[in-house]
This record gives C-alpha cells, structure tokens and sequence, in this order.
C-alpha cells in the first residue's frame, strides 16, 4: 500500500470512530416537521421524492396541494395513475396572479387546510405534504399562528409533515426541526425558456 493510501485509510478510520462516537446518543425517533423553502426550484420536487421514500417503505402517505390547481404535472400523475395508496388532494386554484380574487384564493386556502389537518390526524398517515402552503402563509390567506399552533399541540407524534413553498415566515422556521432552503444560483427561465415537462413539473 502507498503512503498516500495509508493516509487516506488512517484519515478514514478517524471520520468513523468520530461519527461512531456522534451517532451512540442518537436514538430518539419523532415525526418531524420539515420545511422547504427558498427562491431556487426543486422544494416540491425534494418533497415528492419523500413521498416515494415513504411509499417504498410502506408508509402511508397523503399530499394536499395548494396554489397548483389543476395544473397538470408529473408528480400528480404519477401517483393518481401508479400510486393510488397516496392519498393526494387539490385545494388550489392556480397560482395567485391567475386567479386575481383573494377572497376565492382564501377560500381555498382555508379549505385546503382543513384537508391538511384532517389527514395529519389522521393516526393511519406516517407523512403528510402540504405543497405550497408557504404561499398561503405569505399573503396571509391562512393564519400562521393557528398553523404553528396545529402542528406543535395536534400533530401525532410520529407523523411527519412537510411543508413547502418559498418565503417561509419565520414562525414556522422556529416550529420546524428539519429546514432546508433551496437557493437559486442560476434559471434558464432568464435566457427566455419556459418551464420544461419532466424537470419543472
């Protein structure tokens, strides 16, 4: 064996007793609320992907949709046509610049949040996305203290919930154990392309 292999194996050797040593303490389990948020793309698509995790393992798994609407896209496809176990949901109306009518995009926001915490209730769900919600949050179409106030008192303890959308409020960054903000370094949408099928939705 070469010096430098020697190296690489005894640097190896001291990453695994340390992260042996870091991992001995962490035993606890609990559903976890996981926000997804930022400017760049890739939040709903992260949150999908979870539901496919969860379908793998058997865990029953249920999607509100807010803002989207009937906008046709991959993932709703996909799990109406090949993963009827997911119960999924649309409470949306199409994004807000389309519908130009707060008290209808209120309305729908709220009836997608009832949806929301009567499958996050629901004992028999292990995770429950709410896609998009943050844009809810953002233009106060839902109140973001009864939703904190949900998901710290009335939440199962081992149900996950993720939360999705750009501008998180900072209430629910404080709420959350798990916050991961997708950042956007560059978008093909600023050299004149239109959101591309299979990538973007």
């Amino acid at each position: 064996m070469d010096e430098a292999a020697e190296r690489h194996n005894a640097k190896m050797k001291k990453i695994k007793a340390a992260r042996d040593r870091m991992m001995a303490d962490k035993t606890d389990e609990k559903g976890l609320i996981v926000v997804h948020t930022g400017k760049g793309k890739g939040k709903s698509s992260s949150a999908f992907g979870m539901v496919m995790r969860c379908v793998g393992w058997g865990i029953p798994a249920a999607v509100v949709q807010f803002v989207k609407g009937d906008w046709e896209t991959g993932e709703k496809r996909v799990i109406e046509e090949r993963f009827p176990e997911v119960r999924l949901f649309v409470a949306g109306e199409g994004f807000t610049w389309e519908t130009q009518d707060r008290d209808r995009d209120i309305a729908a926001a709220r009836r997608g949040w009832d949806i929301a915490k009567e499958q996050i209730r629901d004992t028999r769900n292990g995770f429950v996305l709410l896609d998009e919600i943050n844009i809810a949050l953002r233009y106060d179409y839902l109140d973001i203290d009864e939703v904190v106030t949900f998901l710290l008192e009335e939440k199962p303890p081992m149900t996950h919930v993720v939360l999705t959308g750009r501008n998180a409020k900072p209430e629910l960054i404080e709420a959350a154990d798990l916050v991961t903000e997708m950042d956007l370094v560059k978008h093909p949408f600023r050299d004149g392309i239109k959101a591309q099928k299979g990538v973007e939705f």
